[in-house]
């Protein structure tokens, strides 16, 4: 199998070249035929920008994101964001900002958009890695020791057909070491090909059926917090999406941040 961080182009030739002789009128009729040629590279069967993962037939707007080139890329990664909390003693789990868009789209769980538009379905996997601990270098508790990223209720969806999606992990996946990489999709070969989205969580209109993972968010006087970033659309809450802080865990009040390295590996 091969791994890493990877674009794949393909390139195949396009051309028609024809050869055609006018024959005059003689009593011995002459006739010189030539040669057709075509070529062709494989279909282009993902579409143009983001889809909804809900509705992947809506192109949507969620804003920059980093993405990869070639036939063989991640379109969007999630920004995941946690917001302000009040530093507590006990164990406590955040759960993540979901997915909000420059659009009429409602909140969604959070997800990671691969196109594959190599000429064959040869596979490939998705995989993640935290890079570092939450941390903040300019605070005397500099790093969340023992805080545990989780992803959770994660689902394919794509506008092709369903039975070609990939596997997606119906376990929890918690990146309890920092520095190792998780598998989070896999497509074996003769699937994946097309866009899909890999998304955690869900609203409650989604069409899967799947549990609603998505909460207004408030704040202490039960007002909804508003996301300036979205035009102050209402900030929800994915419980999909958990950071896990021990209590014993000294904190300041100050941001913490990480680095998430997201995957994208070939196969076979």
């Amino acid at each position: 199998m091969k791994k890493g961080l990877l674009y794949v182009t393909t390139l195949m030739t396009l051309g028609v070249m024809a050869v055609s002789v006018n024959p005059m009128t003689s009593l011995a009729e002459h006739s010189i035929t030539g040669g057709g040629h075509i070529g062709f590279e494989g279909e282009d069967n993902g579409r143009e920008g983001i889809q909804d993962p809900e509705n992947p037939s809506n192109i949507v707007d969620p804003g920059s994101s980093p993405s990869t080139t070639g036939k063989l890329r991640i379109d969007f990664v999630p920004k995941l964001n946690f917001s302000l909390n009040k530093i507590s003693k006990e164990n406590a789990k955040y759960p993540v900002n979901a997915q909000l868009f420059h659009d009429a789209t409602g909140a969604r769980g959070n997800f990671v958009q691969v196109t594959d538009s190599r000429d064959s379905a040869y596979g490939w996997q998705l995989q993640l890695r935290q890079e570092t601990q939450f941390q903040n270098p300019d605070t005397a508790n500099s790093q969340l020791n023992g805080a545990v990223l989780s992803f959770d209720i994660s689902w394919a969806n794509s506008t092709e057909d369903k039975s070609l999606a990939p596997l997606v992990s119906k376990e929890v996946i918690q990146l309890n070491n920092i520095g190792e990489t998780y598998n989070l999709a896999n497509a074996n070969s003769g699937k994946g090909n097309g866009t899909w989205s890999i998304s955690f969580g869900a609203s409650a209109d989604n069409p899967m059926g799947l549990e609603n993972t998505l909460n207004p968010k408030l704040n202490a006087a039960g007002e909804p917090m508003l996301d300036s970033n979205y035009e102050n659309k209402q900030i929800h809450e994915n419980s999909a999406i958990k950071l896990a802080v021990p209590g014993s865990t000294e904190k300041d009040p100050v941001p913490y941040s990480t680095v998430l390295t997201w995957v994208l590996a070939e196969l076979p």
